[in-house]
């Protein structure tokens, strides 16, 4: 989820709800990617979302993603979250699933299972094969659709209408923050699956903007 930064401060806010450890009580691998996020990919100021919406705060996920413990977590999370979906494919839309279909394929690696990873294009290029999708989908395939961050849900739901129109079944929708600002009514005819909320981190989804 892209947003544009209007002068930011990565220190406490008055957005986080008391001092409470947010980690209590999660799985353990859910709980320590909780704490990365905490601390490395949670800034306040002024942005602008890739949904044109205002916000006093903002979650760069890729500020903990490419770090290499949270890329494991990450993985083992999805992994744990879909393994008994009977998943063909996991990936979505570009920049954000990129990380996540990749950490999430390594880890079913591991455990000795097969999954293809891929990610949707915002556009096709103008060379090459000029395909929306990059990586191996097939009609009847069984799909996770993974995102970073969610707002409204308008950018993945571009990446369900690509892998939908190859005929392959959507078997989730996975992500790893939801700001409960729209996201889960845009996906309601779907599983919808967020690994945290924005109340996870302490702090209340906005309603006025």
């Amino acid at each position: 989820m892209g947003g544009k930064n209007n002068g930011l401060t990565t220190t406490p806010h008055s957005l986080f709800l008391g001092k409470q450890d947010m980690a209590q009580g999660l799985p353990e691998s859910r709980a320590r990617l909780l704490e990365i996020f905490r601390s490395r990919a949670v800034s306040f100021g002024q942005f602008t979302l890739a949904s044109g919406k205002q916000s006093p705060y903002y979650i760069n996920s890729k500020k903990a993603i490419f770090n290499a413990e949270a890329t494991w977590l990450l993985g083992d999370v999805l992994y744990q979250m879909t393994q008994a979906m009977s998943l063909q494919a996991i990936g979505g839309p570009e920049v954000g699933a990129i990380p996540m279909a990749s950490a999430a394929a390594m880890r079913y690696h591991e455990h000795g299972r097969s999954i293809e990873a891929f990610y949707v294009r915002r556009q096709a290029k103008a060379h090459g094969t000029q395909e929306m999708i990059e990586g191996v989908v097939r009609a009847g395939d069984r799909v996770a659709v993974v995102d970073d961050v969610l707002t409204t849900g308008g950018s993945v739901l571009q990446a369900i209408e690509e892998v939908e129109r190859l005929g392959a079944k959507i078997a989730a929708v996975v992500c790893i923050v939801d700001r409960l600002q729209g996201a889960r009514e845009a996906l309601a005819r779907f599983s919808f699956m967020p690994i945290f909320t924005i109340r996870d981190f302490g702090i209340e989804p906005q309603t006025e903007w």
